[in-house]
């Protein structure tokens, strides 16, 4: 990855000026992509919370050629893009080199534009997709996806004696989007910006179809303060709640080892929705946390191993 001063001197793609809310995940990710994509790119906006606050009619914060479409198929448009991009090139109406991005939220990644995604890696089209997880659906009130982790808080799934917030598991998408075998897939978070930026400018270099699922801390939602935004991303990583790895041409590589394991009470203190996690008569429940942490873990020294 370029070095600070080299970064510094890049033209900006995504500007401030835009209206999220203070402390916003999304925003520090479309940032920090956007620092790491050449100047010729274009991107695939879904609907979602970085579309609403960055493309507000007649503003936008993109300083780059940008197409939104609905919440269910950036992956789909995407795709027609880059094909007619290279039917252009083939008849010689286009010379340059360009590359194509797709972002889209967890809700229209995990749930409803999980078909699109499927077919864009099946058809194998040299575009990056990126996920910023926020785990809920944060732009309609933040009610539950299935990237929504078990017993966290929702508008739609709240905590309570009927109901103990979202009683599922949530969807392991890396490891579903790596079962497409395409050439790299890769997690990364807030918090860790050299690794964000890296997986980014590394993904664009190779062709076919790319991936990165980035934990992106939705302030409301989770109910942190805007000042713990980073904070949060970093204790989700060194928690193992959400490692940093990547899988390139099916070898799985973990790109950072915690020194100390943080323990996970660390990471839900900060969050409004894991809040009831940490009273004494759900001392269970927590423990069950630790214990599944720990066992995905060593799941994925294993992979790593093993690849």
């Amino acid at each position: 990855m370029a070095n600070l001063r080299d970064l510094s001197k890049r033209k900006a793609k995504f500007v401030s000026g835009h209206r999220a809310c203070a402390g916003c995940g999304a925003a520090i990710c479309a940032r920090q992509i956007m620092l790491a994509c050449p100047e010729n790119i274009v991107v695939g906006l879904a609907t979602g919370c970085l579309e609403v606050f960055s493309t507000l009619f007649p503003y936008t914060s993109w300083n780059c050629p940008v197409i939104h479409n609905a919440f269910e198929n950036v992956a789909a448009t995407m795709s027609g893009v880059e094909r007619a991009y290279k039917a252009l090139k083939k008849q010689g109406r286009i010379k340059k080199e360009m590359k194509f991005l797709a972002i889209a939220g967890d809700g229209g990644t995990y749930d409803i534009g999980l078909q699109s995604l499927s077919g864009m890696l099946e058809r194998g089209h040299d575009i990056l997709y990126i996920c910023y997880d926020n785990e809920a659906y944060s732009n309609t009130g933040f009610q539950r996806s299935s990237a929504t982790p078990t017993c966290a808080e929702t508008t739609t799934e709240p905590w309570g004696k009927a109901r103990r917030g979202k009683m599922v598991n949530r969807k392991d998408l890396t490891e579903i989007v790596a079962a497409h075998r395409i050439p790299y897939v890769a997690q990364t978070a807030v918090g860790f910006h050299t690794d964000l930026m890296t997986k980014v400018e590394k993904a664009l270099k190779i062709r076919g179809p790319k991936f990165i699922n980035i934990l992106s801390p939705c302030v409301l939602g989770w109910g942190v303060k805007p000042s713990d935004t980073i904070k949060v991303g970093r204790l989700a990583v060194e928690s193992k709640f959400w490692p940093l790895y990547e899988i390139e041409n099916g070898v799985y590589k973990i790109n950072h080892l915690p020194a100390k394991k943080v323990p996970l009470k660390e990471f839900f203190q900060l969050q409004q929705r894991f809040s009831h996690l940490l009273e004494p008569e759900n001392k269970d429940l927590l423990k069950r946390w630790e214990e599944g942490i720990e066992r995905n873990w060593q799941n994925l020294l294993k992979k790593v191993k093993c690849s």
